[in-house]
């Protein structure tokens, strides 16, 4: 199957986690991010088609702020396949200032590694366009 995103994708390196910025609740952490989305690991199952508004804490290695927070969509929900009690959810950003888009931006940048050709062709696929 033909891989459908145009948007590179990339393994994320670094440990960061994504809480609900209503309830402070864990979302996940993130696993695999690109410039319109990305992928979490979640201690639950996640309905397609949610709207959250997601809050990262940043690391001064790419923000000179704390935080930042922003609105992603839900695209689909696996039960994670090494780890059953783990669920690999999609996210599309909907709406980020141009602000922190820039801080995502690095955040890809500087904690995105290339994946493999081999994990490319996987059909954990969050983006469309």
């Amino acid at each position: 199957m033909a891989d459908k995103r145009k948007i590179d994708r990339r393994e994320f390196t670094y440990y960061m986690q994504v809480t609900d910025d209503a309830t402070k609740q864990l979302i996940g952490y993130l696993t695999d991010i690109s410039t319109g989305g990305f992928k979490l690991d979640s201690p639950k199952e996640i309905v397609p088609g949610q709207d959250f508004r997601m809050h990262i804490d940043l690391t001064p290695e790419v923000a000179d702020k704390n935080s930042m927070v922003f609105i992603a969509r839900s695209k689909w929900c696996r039960r994670d396949h090494i780890d059953p009690n783990t669920y690999n959810v999609g996210f599309e950003i909907m709406n980020m200032s141009p602000s922190d888009m820039v801080i995502f931006q690095r955040m890809f940048d500087k904690y995105g590694s290339q994946k493999s050709s081999q994990s490319r062709k996987s059909s954990d696929d969050y983006l469309w366009r």
